[in-house]
């Protein structure tokens, strides 16, 4: 009887236990349908939406779905919203799509009647490099001893800005983006030029929303650069060391893109996806170095921070250098961040560099330098203040500083006035890249450049007006005659553009400037030599730093 009850007992014990199974395998079976969809929606999210740049021609109609009604906007980039969100939304007396997906495709959401939808941002690949697509968008070509960009087509792509929320685009264009008149936008507009979330922007009256994705398609001109080659000082497992020209920026910035070192290695060197170890301006020439792999940058800048790596320039200063060895330890703040213009000031970061003059030709000296801080013109700056600026520093050698040119720290006017007048100087003069400014950057922001302060005398306005007359291009149609300007409708204009060269909406094509002389494109400051633990790396001497060079 005892064993008859305790076999009851098992059997009862095995048919509960298959009855839970059952209840459970019914109620996942349910669930599992929704979880999958989420779990394939996000991997889908994390591996198939790239950074911007791959979204053109690619965020097809279902991947910018609509969005189901009560389902709340995403709150930021990488944002997804709450599997509950739908439930709730159901639950509000808002209906939610019956039809399942079917394999391979997304569940459509859709939006109220008449209600804009703002598809959720899609998510970056982070330390991606340029590539050969990037490459491949124009050519180089040589003359007059510059290196110039045949003008290319390009896609300037941005998520919307807090700032922007609420405004219109026509607002926007007309307070930030000031560098084309608002006729040129709604000639963009009628040529299917401007995409918001990858649809034809209609009408510039449109508000922008949280997470809104802008793509504007414009006919971008480069300055040109010297002729120069970046040649290879050494390659290895971890490291590409070159020997940097005057006048190239290191990696695309402002105006510049395939004028950079990045690209031309890129483009003739087949070197790619490299990590900048440091930076040198723009008009600095010598020795560069980049990482092959982040691991190495890493390493390397650990170095940088731990103070192991050490940097030595040369340079041709104005008049007569100490003979002996000289230190300076003034600090350095900046003035502005947009110009790139700095100067001494006691509330500036510390700085010290040691000089020493190496030559003198009874006119100017060449002067090696040591920076043991890395502040931003940290050389020129601390040159300025001893009265030896470098012999054609565009900025710091400029009369816009006064009489004295900044020795001592001696500027006779306020940092407004400062920038007023070098953005005026060059701006005459057609050489505003030195700034790494173009006309559209003049406002808002900075100060008026028309109106120059008392400082810089009528005198030099006038040789720098006379200058402007020599260099200046002729506009030969101003920006009214946009309204006027022929233009084929939706994508055709953006794609089947026989000549990209010229562009009937492109101001710079109907402008005719005078080229720089290769020479104007020299600074005379170089980069000699730069070493760590384990590396030590060396560029030749310039031309303009040999003891028998003599100014023009």
């Amino acid at each position: 009887m005892w064993l008859g009850g305790r076999v009851w007992l098992q059997v009862f014990g095995q048919v509960c236990f298959n009855l839970r199974r059952l209840t459970f395998a019914r109620t996942w079976g349910g669930r599992r349908g929704p979880m999958a969809e989420t779990l394939s929606t996000r991997a889908e999210a994390a591996s198939g939406l790239g950074a911007p740049a791959q979204q053109n021609g690619e965020a097809g109609g279902d991947a910018r779905g609509e969005q189901p009604p009560g389902r709340p906007e995403p709150a930021g980039p990488g944002v997804e919203p709450a599997p509950g969100d739908a439930t709730q939304a159901a639950g509000s007396g808002e209906q939610a799509a019956t039809a399942a997906p079917g394999p391979g495709k997304r569940k459509k959401r859709r939006g109220a009647t008449g209600e804009r939808v703002v598809p959720p941002p899609k998510k970056r690949r982070t330390g991606v490099s340029f590539g050969d697509e990037h490459f491949a968008e124009t050519s180089y070509y040589f003359e007059g001893g510059l290196r110039k960009v045949r003008p290319y087509y390009f896609d300037f792509r941005t998520y919307c800005k807090g700032r922007w929320v609420g405004h219109s685009l026509l607002h926007v264009f007309s307070t930030e983006f000031r560098a084309q008149p608002l006729a040129y936008y709604e000639a963009a507009v009628r040529a299917g030029r401007l995409h918001l979330n990858e649809e034809p922007v209609q009408d510039l009256s449109v508000v922008l929303k949280d997470n809104d994705f802008l793509r504007n398609t414009v006919h971008r001109h480069e300055p040109p650069v010297t002729a120069e080659p970046v040649r290879l000082l050494a390659e290895n497992e971890d490291v590409v060391v070159v020997d940097k020209p005057s006048s190239i920026p290191v990696h695309p910035c402002g105006r510049f893109r395939h004028n950079t070192v990045i690209f031309i290695l890129g483009k003739e060197h087949q070197l790619k996806e490299l990590h900048p170890l440091h930076r040198l301006d723009r008009l600095t020439s010598g020795v560069l170095m980049f990482a092959k792999t982040a691991a190495v940058s890493e390493r390397i800048h650990e170095q940088v921070r731990d103070r192991q790596l050490e940097k030595e320039y040369v340079c041709r200063v104005e008049g007569e250098f100490p003979a002996e060895e000289v230190t300076c330890k003034e600090p350095i703040l900046v003035v502005s961040y947009k110009v790139g213009v700095c100067r001494v000031d006691p509330r500036g970061k510390p700085c010290e560099t040691v000089f020493q003059r190496l030559s003198y030709n009874g006119h100017s000296s060449v002067v090696r330098c040591r920076p043991l801080t890395g502040r931003t013109h940290q050389i020129r700056v601390h040159l300025q203040f001893l009265g030896h600026p470098i012999l054609n520093d565009p900025i710091y050698n400029s009369i816009a500083w006064g009489p004295s040119r900044g020795r001592g720290g001696h500027i006779p006017k306020t940092d407004e006035e400062l920038l007023r007048d070098l953005v005026a100087e060059h701006q005459a003069k057609q050489s505003l890249d030195v700034l790494d400014l173009c006309e559209g950057d003049l406002s808002p922001g900075l100060p008026d450049s028309t109106a120059p302060s008392s400082e810089l005398g009528k005198d030099c306005l006038g040789e720098l007006a006379a200058s402007a007359q020599k260099m200046d291009g002729a506009v030969e149609a101003g920006p009214q005659d946009l309204d006027t300007v022929p233009l084929a409708s939706g994508k055709a204009t953006e794609i089947d553009v026989v000549d990209q060269e010229t562009d009937p909406l492109c101001a710079e094509c109907r402008l005719v400037r005078q080229d720089p002389l290769p020479q104007d494109l020299v600074m005379f400051l170089h980069a000699l030599c730069y070493k760590g633990p384990g590396f030590e790396y060396f560029s030749p001497m310039p031309a303009w730093a040999q003891d028998d060079w003599q100014e023009d």
